[in-house]
């Protein structure tokens, strides 16, 4: 049984500016830094941390990597966040001027990643680093569209992702099972 802990990596600078982000790679706030820094302070000991290859979630887990005194963290490229094309880069203000009606209606511009393919590759990196670690704990930094479409598929009810906010699993056989949800800043270092 490999338990996975999923969290969320640390505030970005677009996450501070309110822009989608999708596959962009802007870098990590100072307040992100802190954020991977408080949250390796309260997070339970792992034997693992992984990463997806994005620099907000890398740099948040190679903080909490050395913090929890880890190897360095493990890539996994297929937890990226989901492909939000021409959303990219945009406040839900410029979506709404550009996109009259999208965001009310749920709508998404053409290529947008749907949810089958976005669980399809989680799944498939979940297994993947399932088999790397074995019986050993792992700490998986993230991104929130990642979280929330797994926790979706798990059954879980909905809850806002915050930055260093997750789920733990378990895979055992292939079957991947939700556990806690966690929070490990409440009531600390979080964005506005």
């Amino acid at each position: 049984m490999a338990r996975l802990l999923l969290i969320r990596h640390g505030q970005s600078e677009w996450n501070a500016a309110r822009r989608w982000q999708g596959q962009a790679d802007p870098p990590l706030s100072e307040l992100g830094r802190r954020q991977a820094a408080e949250a390796a302070a309260r997070l339970e000991p792992v034997d693992v941390v992984a990463t997806s290859t994005l620099q907000r979630s890398r740099v948040s887990a190679e903080i909490i990597a050395e913090a929890l005194g880890c190897d360095p963290p493990i890539p996994v490229p297929e937890l990226i966040e989901r492909d939000v094309r021409e959303f990219s880069g945009l406040t839900r203000a410029q979506i709404e001027e550009r996109y009259p009606g999208f965001l009310e209606d749920g709508r998404r511009p053409p290529g947008w990643e749907q949810d089958d393919a976005l669980l399809a590759r989680v799944l498939a990196g979940l297994h993947r680093l399932a088999s790397l670690v074995g019986h050993q704990s792992a700490l998986v930094v993230t991104h929130g569209g990642v979280i929330h479409t797994l926790e979706h598929h798990l059954g879980c009810p909905p809850d806002r992702v915050a930055n260093m906010s997750g789920r733990w699993v378990t895979i055992t056989d292939g079957r991947m099972v939700p556990g806690e949800r966690v929070h490990p800043l409440e009531g600390a270092c979080q964005s506005p």
